[in-house]
């Protein structure tokens, strides 16, 4: 990331001028995004009119309303790409929860791009009547639990990792979904719940009888954050500056992760996906500001040492602007290689036909990442 900001810096804004006839697009591009209304889609529906604005491209956003339906097109090549959040990317590359299924398996999922925006962060927010500073001080408390949600779960716990907590140390408290987890705490039947710090039902809370407080997240607690990471690798620290409780103040010193993040399956053209990466950085001036959270796609902003490795194509539309590193482009090499473990494992777990395929899938996974020396997660 330092390698990055500075290349960038070195270089200067000025060298990423978009000129339309550089960018060698199809006419017509599709991709998918979260449902209408999300930022995700808002954000898409902006770069499609700075792409339509100076190259004569149309882009076709398609609406998903879960990271199946957002990744089942991208993989059936119905679209070129899809516009996801960590389900779709990280958990997809993973084969873990929905992915997990038998008609699914570890995808060779690549990035082109992510918005890592800062402006927001994505964390466990407490009723501010019980006076909890930490998130250690969950201890005993009510936490909420979403049925059929596995990565909302998975956040959560993360969190409750950093406070040195599991689930075991608080009371798990079930909810249909996210809305009523959070109708939950405000009425007082839970404590503490998981949402983007910007997120209505946040700002709900906030002027709800019980108030709202989102404990802090310490850059020097190097044991907390480690294992923070070690339950969901893809959050990063980062100080937000809007949400419930937060706007008009100095920030909220948190974690976040890149949403959305833009994808292609590894088999995707070279060629298309250089020409993607190119139009969204040289196009960046077009589309800023024109959806809230949509500065995050800034090209500075990028982390070229991710949980989800990046396309060829991106590469060499880096690499030639100078912006990839040797250590990017190890650090990509190594999860590239992890996805291959899961990809043959998986492969040798079909071959079997277990009974239980969801315990067989669970042990063969995580001893495929040993076997590799990779990080073992999920």
């Amino acid at each position: 990331m330092n390698h990055f900001a500075a290349a960038f810096a070195a270089i200067g804004l000025s060298a990423f001028a978009a000129t339309a006839q550089d960018i060698e697009l199809p006419r017509q591009l599709s991709w998918t995004a979260y449902g209408t209304g999300s930022a995700g889609y808002n954000q898409s529906v902006a770069i499609g009119a700075a792409l339509q604005d100076a190259a004569g491209v149309n882009l076709r956003v398609l609406p998903g309303k879960n990271d199946i339906s957002r990744t089942e097109p991208l993989r059936q090549g119905r679209v070129q790409f899809s516009a996801t959040g960590v389900g779709g990317s990280f958990m997809a590359q993973e084969g873990v929860f929905d992915f997990g299924a038998e008609n699914w398996g570890p995808q060779p999922i690549r990035v082109l791009m992510a918005n890592n925006g800062g402006a927001i962060n994505l964390a466990v927010g407490v009723a501010g009547d019980l006076g909890i500073e930490t998130y250690a001080d969950l201890k005993g408390k009510r936490v909420a639990y979403i049925v059929g949600a596995p990565a909302l779960n998975v956040n959560t716990e993360a969190y409750l990792a950093y406070g040195g907590l599991t689930w075991d140390d608080v009371e798990r408290v079930e909810f249909g979904g996210f809305g009523a987890s959070w109708t939950g705490l405000i009425e007082g039947q839970v404590d503490a719940a998981f949402a983007s710090t910007n997120s209505g039902k946040a700002y709900e809370a906030e002027a709800g009888p019980r108030g709202l407080f989102w404990p802090p997240i310490d850059p020097g607690n190097a044991e907390g954050i480690a294992a923070m990471q070690s339950i969901a690798p893809f959050f990063q620290i980062n100080k937000a500056k809007v949400g419930a409780t937060i706007d008009g103040t100095d920030g909220y010193q948190g974690a976040g992760y890149a949403y959305p993040v833009l994808t292609a399956m590894d088999n995707t053209e070279e060629g298309l996906v250089y020409n993607m990466t190119k139009a969204m950085v040289e196009l960046f001036p077009r589309y800023d500001g024109k959806a809230p959270g949509i500065g995050g796609w800034s090209v500075d902003q990028q982390n070229m040492q991710w949980v989800v490795p990046y396309h060829a194509g991106a590469i060499r539309y880096y690499t030639e602007a100078g912006l990839w590193s040797d250590e990017a482009q190890a650090h990509n090499d190594n999860l590239i290689a992890r996805q291959e473990a899961l990809v043959a494992a998986w492969e040798a777990l079909e071959a079997e036909s277990p009974d239980n395929w969801e315990e067989a899938w669970g042990e063969a996974r995580r001893k495929a990442l040993q076997d590799g020396g990779f990080q073992i997660v999920f």
